[in-house]
């Protein structure tokens, strides 16, 4: 279900395993061209974004593989639910994307799926490199270390 954050927007669907399997280098926030079936399917919290990503495709960047649940109440104008959808960005975000698509290894992923405090559906991508076995590893032993910290100076404290 969707969930109201600080900022006003509400946050739809999570790519949780994004930060996990890439590097992040940089981040975006585009627009989505949605249908109207869409829409009020994601209002109801019914979308995933996590084996999905963005490709270059005709000038224009596109989000595949990303999950939108149908709409009941949309009997004859339903959408498909793994449709690609147009990313909405400006040109120059477009080519700067397009240049760290083209470095080894970069790839567009989407972070976040959420609607701002307008009301407009956004999608947070993140401009990405994969990251190696031995970088997670690293990863998870920081992240024990810091809860083991933390706790040691919860004791004492």
């Amino acid at each position: 279900m969707a969930s109201k954050r600080d900022d006003g927007s509400t946050l739809v669907a999570e790519n949780r395993k994004a930060r996990h399997e890439y590097f992040i280098t940089d981040s975006w926030e585009a627009g989505i061209e949605l249908l109207g079936s869409e829409v009020k399917s994601l209002r109801r919290g019914q979308s995933n974004i996590a084996e999905s990503y963005a490709s270059i495709e005709d000038g224009g960047i596109w989000m595949i593989n990303s999950y939108i649940a149908e709409y009941p109440g949309a009997a004859l104008f339903q959408h498909e639910p793994r449709r690609k959808r147009k990313l909405l960005l400006h040109s120059r975000e477009i080519v700067k994307l397009a240049h760290g698509v083209e470095r080894k290894g970069m790839t567009i992923i989407p972070l976040e799926l959420y609607f701002n405090a307008r009301g407009r559906a956004k999608l947070k991508i993140g401009l990405a490199e994969g990251k190696k076995l031995h970088d997670k590893r690293e990863d998870a032993a920081k992240r024990d270390w810091n809860r083991q910290k933390a706790r040691l100076l919860r004791d004492k404290g």
